[in-house]
């Protein structure tokens, strides 16, 4: 050939360097291709997800290519020829290293798309404490896969260490039970979303208060007494919850109480009522909710009823309670309403 005899001995150089050519025109070709093509589509989605899973494999998309061309032209050079075996053994380990960084490459999008479309919308911290625990998690299991894809094609046998790291991440598991247990309810409790911040929450152990932190291995509530509750995240996952907060702020509740029996009851349904209007509108209550009497029962010592009202937040129905307490007894007074208390009357009998 004309080419073969103008090159001589070099002429091998030449078609090394004609391969690695060619493969990096392809590379840039289908660099070009997805950059033209694919990304008019995908700039016609919703999700900018495939546009930066467009952008994170284009060089190492290029890279790759590169690889294979540089592999394939050293393998063509006669003068490394004794060295084919070291040549193959360490593009081997280079194909195992590309394709993890590649994985973790797609992993850092895909967390990245997360954080600026989904986590910057919630108003919970257990993303920013679970994301870097699961990157760190991911990216451990994709370069032991790697490690181990590298050793099977090196010829080296890895059955006998599956089998090691089988039992020894059984034993890692076994010791770290309970934080694993509190990791993954804290996933759960991201992926369900029961409580957020500044919830207002009751277990059904009785601990109660408004939700500060959201972590990856526990909740943090602050009580009435101004405490923090540190509770593990498998009790939030595994307790009946309670929440105030949801779906709205709103809460009804009922106040109980209970008048003679000579009372006239339509004029005690009437005082509470106009009672409970005043004390709704002075206090925290839901202004525009009509309260409401339901008598309830005859009781040992009095007509027991309910005063059904709405406070603004979980805390306000306190304060509606002390007012309502306070204003109600004062009118029954100047009504001459009996608030009945616990009695017993005794009747003798003469014979």
């Amino acid at each position: 050939m004309v080419l073969e005899q103008f090159f001589g001995p070099y002429y091998e150089y030449f078609v090394a360097a004609v391969i690695v050519l060619v493969f990096a025109v392809v590379a840039k070709l289908v660099n070009f291709f997805l950059g033209r093509y694919i990304s008019r589509v995908t700039r016609r989605t919703k999700s900018n997800l495939d546009d930066m899973l467009m952008k994170a494999i284009s060089r190492p998309l290029f890279i790759g290519i590169l690889l294979v061309g540089i592999h394939m032209a050293l393998n063509d050079l006669s003068v490394l020829a004794a060295y084919a075996e070291s040549i193959s053994t360490a593009f081997t380990i280079i194909y195992g290293l590309y394709g993890a960084l590649f994985a973790v490459r797609i992993i850092n999008t895909i967390i990245e798309w997360y954080n600026n479309e989904i986590s910057a919308r919630t108003n919970t911290k257990l993303d920013e404490h679970f994301l870097p625990m699961f990157k760190r998690i991911t990216y451990i299991i994709v370069f032991s896969l790697a490690l181990l894809w590298i050793l099977g094609q090196l010829g080296i046998e890895i059955t006998s260490l599956i089998a090691a790291l089988g039992i020894g991440g059984l034993a890692v598991a076994l010791a770290l039970q309970p934080t694993l247990s509190n990791f993954f309810s804290g996933a759960q409790v991201a992926v369900d979303r029961p409580i957020k911040i500044g919830d207002f929450i009751e277990l059904e152990s009785g601990e109660k208060g408004t939700v500060v932190d959201i972590g990856w291995r526990s909740t943090k509530v602050r009580n009435f007494q101004n405490n923090i509750v540190v509770l593990p995240n498998s009790k939030i996952a595994e307790s009946k919850l309670i929440n105030y907060t949801t779906p709205s702020e709103e809460i009804g509740f009922i106040m109980g109480c209970g008048v003679a029996y000579d009372s006239d009851l339509e004029k005690v349904e009437k005082i509470a009522v106009e009672v409970a209007k005043k004390v709704l509108k002075e206090t925290d209550g839901v202004e525009g909710f009509e309260p409401f009497v339901r008598f309830s029962e005859f009781g040992d010592s009095a007509i027991n009823f309910n005063v059904i009202m709405r406070s603004k937040t979980f805390g306000g129905q306190y304060l509606v309670k002390h007012e309502y307490i306070k204003q109600l007894k004062k009118r029954f007074d100047k009504e001459k309403i009996e608030i009945a208390f616990p009695q017993l009357d005794v009747h003798l009998k003469k014979k």
